[in-house]
């Protein structure tokens, strides 16, 4: 691709002069594609990876069409407050002396101070949804009057969690003239969401489009609830002084109970979610930046805009929905060319979610045994007796009994399990009668009560002598 420089597009001066000062020469791929048709006021689907410019592609345009008259020209929604923040921090940069009035508007802080600062005029709105909402039903912010419209990372924006709220304040802004949409994936399903608030966008993409997926260890253990702690203990236990961990959980209210066990094990963590309190979370990721905290547990708020250079290790303690959380999640370690490791706890449910992450991305991620403990270390947990380690992902457990086909068939089986043990028909699976043993597959829901009636009773005047068939 021909190289240019940003002095052919003739930017406006404060911008110009302000990309001189960043030391800024030649645009990013993705910054050539895209800053020409917004500044145009076209509608534009922007796709690169992160770490490729994309805030200046879509930051340039806007303060460009934006002027210091404190009203709310723009407004640009991300899924967390720390990249809110970040998006806020490299506009001001941009901008230089042309004297926007930028403004974070995020939960977690002083409602009160935000609404001041809002009533005195803002002409660029970066924020959150949920706060962005709240502060235009408080009547701080108009949402009718705003021309142009941004989402920062649109894949998380508009999955399930965050679209609701999205198209709520799309619908709410009648004199919007321009929307643009950035992320460094673009999945089919968000792909049709964004045709509900698009005209004839122009699509543009980095040939760069590649994940960064890290040169670090991966490893997965088929572990079900009851024992995620015992398996967890184990890998801590093998950490040393210098090491630092992120666990990932999936909710707030796994984060705080985590924590507490953690506690409760004598094991110094903190914890770190989105209804904490801004200051508080600050506080958290200064003590974990600076290694006086040495485990941090995180919804994934933590997966992106979180730069620690000392993360060592990263425990998916419940493994994520979507395949590039994944990514973004255990790219927290191994950084700056550093080792780490990254370790998923998958129950038997959860293993066909493990091979879409690892051939979406051409992973390898073996499902191994937990590390051994240390000598003179006590285990954090007990280990349980759990079907969620050796059901399949449908929740079946198979078992082995010991008759054939010259006792039973398929239906003779299935019937006399059900009558006896007085489970629904559902609960049984597929049956497999062989010459002289057969297995059975039982819901883990019902598996230890089959189980027992299975030793208790016998079929035909035959004992079924019942194994599980791990």
């Amino acid at each position: 691709m021909t190289s240019i420089s940003f002095n052919e597009w003739d930017l406006e001066k404060h911008v110009a002069d302000a990309i001189g000062q960043l030391g800024w020469e030649e645009p990013t791929q993705i910054q050539v594609e895209a800053i020409p048709f917004a500044r145009k006021g076209m509608d534009v689907v922007g796709q690169a990876r992160t770490g490729s410019g994309k805030t200046a592609a879509f930051g340039i345009p806007i303060i460009e069409s934006c002027e210091p008259n404190s009203s709310t020209q723009a407004i640009v929604l991300c899924p967390t407050r720390e990249l809110a923040v970040q998006v806020a921090e490299e506009f001001q940069s941009l901008q230089g002396k042309k004297g926007l009035s930028i403004e974070t508007v995020y939960g977690g802080t002083d409602i009160e101070k935000q609404a001041k600062l809002l009533d005195k005029g803002v002409d660029v709105i970066v924020g959150t949804p949920g706060r962005v909402i709240d502060m235009s039903k408080r009547g701080h912010i108009d949402l009718s009057k705003i021309g142009i419209f941004c989402l920062d990372e649109a894949d998380r924006m508009l999955d399930m969690g965050f679209f609701p709220d999205v198209l709520w304040i799309v619908e709410k802004m009648g004199e919007r003239e321009q929307t643009l949409l950035f992320s460094a994936t673009f999945p089919q399903e968000v792909l049709d969401a964004t045709e509900e608030f698009t005209e004839d966008p122009i699509h543009v993409m980095s040939e760069d489009l590649e994940v960064e997926v890290p040169e670090i260890d991966q490893f997965a253990i088929k572990v079900g609830r009851l024992n995620k702690m015992w398996a967890l203990g184990r890998i801590v236990a093998s950490m040393t002084e210098k090491d630092q961990m992120l666990i990932f959980t999936n909710t707030k209210r796994m984060v705080d109970m985590l924590g507490e066990r953690l506690d409760r094990q004598g094991v110094d963590s903190a914890s770190l979610h989105g209804d904490m309190a801004q200051n508080k979370r600050e506080k958290i990721l200064d003590k974990f930046r600076d290694g006086s905290k040495k485990i941090l547990v995180a919804t994934d708020v933590a997966a992106r805009g979180l730069d620690v250079d000392g993360i060592t290790h990263v425990v998916n303690y419940d493994l994520p929905d979507e395949t590039e959380v994944y990514v973004h999640r255990i790219g927290r370690t191994g950084r700056m060319g550093r080792s780490g490791q990254a370790w998923s706890f998958v129950s038997g449910s959860e293993i066909g979610q493990l091979d879409k992450i690892a051939n979406t991305w051409a992973m390898s991620i073996p499902v191994v045994e937990a590390p051994d403990l240390p000598k003179g270390t006590k285990e954090m947990a007990r280990l349980k007796e759990d079907w969620d380690e050796i059901s399949d992902s449908f929740g079946m457990v198979t078992v082995r009994v010991s008759v054939g086909k010259r006792d039973a068939s398929k239906l003779s089986l299935s019937d006399w399990i059900v009558k006896q043990a007085r489970v629904p028909e559902v609960a049984i699976g597929e049956i497999s009668i062989g010459d002289s043993e057969s297995t059975v597959e039982v819901h883990m829901k019902k598996a230890s009560y089959v189980i027992d009636v299975l030793k208790s009773r016998e079929f035909e005047g035959r004992s079924l002598e019942p194994a599980i068939v791990s």
